[in-house]
């Protein structure tokens, strides 16, 4: 596969909680030059990367990020005020404890509440594959499906670990209504990106491809 097709699939992330702004300058400044998908950063930092890209880079923020147990009304505060700061993108954690209750309509609710206020902006739904079941998976596959959003999105990157990619064969196997797919979490080598998009993925959530060839070169 082409280099520029894996690329042009990165969300570019870095999430980590000592990243500071220069280090954002420099994600930044790599998601330019090689021309990925977005930039995955914390909400703080969103205004100023969207000043600082203009408008030659989307802007992905979190929302409910990493274990998702916020509130929903905390949960659409955090998507509008991203919104404003300049966001094109968010993506949300889901409450994994209500799916292990079983208790769906809180999660449908959650999640179409929230592209309420996403509005076009694009929606992507963590579901937290890891410590999920099968049936689980598939059950989300489902209610993502139907919710409006447009992404079901494997790993925060920040549980006990990321995407596989028989996860990647589920959520194929299982969404529709156009839903894509977002593989995070343990994505470290080109050949692990090329898997994951054979697999499926439409889009790859990492902080290894872009420091990878960047290094190489």
């Amino acid at each position: 596969m082409e280099l520029s097709k894996i690329l042009e699939k990165v969300d570019h992330t870095l999430l980590s909680v000592d990243c500071t702004f220069n280090d954002i300058i420099t994600l930044c400044d790599e998601a330019v030059k090689y021309n990925v998908a977005s930039v995955c950063i914390a909400p703080s930092f969103v205004k100023f990367a969207k000043d600082y890209v203009e408008n030659k880079m989307t802007v992905c923020t979190v929302v409910g990020f990493p274990n998702g147990y916020n509130t929903i009304k905390c949960k659409l505060f955090e998507t509008a005020d991203a919104i404003e700061n300049g966001a094109n993108e968010i993506d949300m954690v889901i409450n994994i404890g209500a799916l292990k209750e079983g208790n769906f309509k809180y999660l449908e609710k959650e999640i179409t509440e929230i592209k309420k206020i996403c509005k076009e902006k694009i929606l992507k739904v963590i579901v937290e594959t890891c410590l999920l079941t099968k049936a689980e998976k598939i059950e989300m596959c489902k209610m993502v499906s139907r919710s409006g959003a447009d992404f079901i999105k494997t790993s925060t990157g920040f549980s006990t670990h990321g995407a596989t990619l028989e996860d990647i064969v589920i959520f194929k196997n299982y969404v529709n209504n156009g839903l894509k797919i977002k593989a995070a979490g343990g994505i470290k080598t080109l050949n692990d990106a090329e898997n994951f998009i054979n697999a499926g993925a439409n889009r790859l959530g990492t902080s290894k491809i872009v420091k990878l060839i960047e290094i190489n070169n």
